[in-house]
């Protein structure tokens, strides 16, 4: 399931990464690699906020939906 379409609350894992190399690598310098655990906090404004390593990041619905989850 795409990380656009997790509810705000929920804990997944990322399963893959979709895209370019450049949008992939761009992803993975900001945490979002394969088995990382990460929590959807809210969505505001076209953007998902997510909390990731301990870290709250902000990424528009379009890179969300490149983030798959299991």
């Amino acid at each position: 399931m795409p990380l656009s379409m997790v509810r705000a609350g929920e804990r997944v894992h990322v399963k893959s990464i979709t895209g370019k190399d450049e949008i992939r690598r761009f992803l993975g310098n900001i945490g979002f690699v394969e088995d990382a655990e990460l929590s959807v906090i809210t969505e505001m404004n076209g953007n998902v906020i997510v909390s990731i390593k301990g870290t709250r990041v902000a990424i528009s619905k379009s890179m969300a939906c490149r983030v798959l989850t299991a």
